[in-house]
């Protein structure tokens, strides 16, 4: 039997004519996570799989790490990373804010009001 995960669904769209458009809170998520992901120097989410195998994990696995809180038409997101050793810490994290942020507006039409980003760990094996 599969465990029952408390999902929250929010309405992006709401037109008469065509119907709605609802978002689940896993797809902001994995969004999210995939995001972060692509820069340099994020080796994986806390709790995550690495990312040469995350295109090999399931999608339940994409979303460990990540936080989403949505109020109306804006979205909170907290990340929890492993970093790589030998990058730059804060300049690193700018670039995932940027990237998380930037990619989760243009796919969803929702606001990002902010992006935390907890150090969970580093990476000492050389890439």
């Amino acid at each position: 039997m599969e465990k029952e995960y408390n999902r929250s669904i929010y309405c992006i769209q709401d037109d008469k004519s065509m119907g709605t458009v609802q978002i689940s809170d896993d797809v902001i998520a994995v969004i999210a996570c995939l995001a972060a992901t692509e820069v340099k120097g994020v080796a994986a989410m806390a709790g995550n799989l690495p990312k040469e195998l995350l295109s090999k994990a399931g999608r339940k696995n994409l979303s460990r790490g990540v936080k989403v809180a949505l109020q109306g038409r804006k979205v909170r997101i907290s990340l929890a990373i492993m970093m790589e050793y030998g990058y730059n810490i804060p300049g690193t994290c700018t670039k995932v804010q940027d990237r998380v942020k930037s990619a989760v507006e243009n796919m969803t039409g929702l606001t990002v009001t902010d992006v935390d980003i907890r150090i969970a760990s580093v990476d000492m094996q050389k890439r």
